[in-house]
């Protein structure tokens, strides 16, 4: 249950699957290699749809990148604090 009140992003607005969000900041790992860095780097403001959550309650995402050798894709869980929301599929009440 602890992992469904989580699911709430920077500013306390509620987040589900498909809302996109925006990528504030990201937890990485002091010895991934520069390369995966760059990646995860490149991905800070860009606008991503929420594809799942983890049972730590993070939301995540993907981007698809273009690459010399064909594509490529990284994939992110983002903590509450990480990310905000740009756009919401909650269904809205009716009047």
């Amino acid at each position: 249950m602890q992992a469904l009140a989580s699911r709430t992003d920077k500013h306390g607005n509620p987040v589900q699957i498909g809302d996109e969000v925006r990528i504030l900041s990201i937890s990485m790992d002091s010895d991934i290699d520069d390369d995966e860095r760059e990646m995860f780097e490149f991905m800070l403001g860009a606008i991503c749809e929420i594809e799942r959550f983890d049972a730590d309650g993070r939301a995540w995402v993907s981007m698809w990148w273009s690459t010399g050798e064909g594509n490529a894709t990284t994939s992110v869980g983002l903590a509450t604090h990480e990310m905000e929301r740009v756009t919401s599929h909650c269904p809205k009440p009716s009047a």
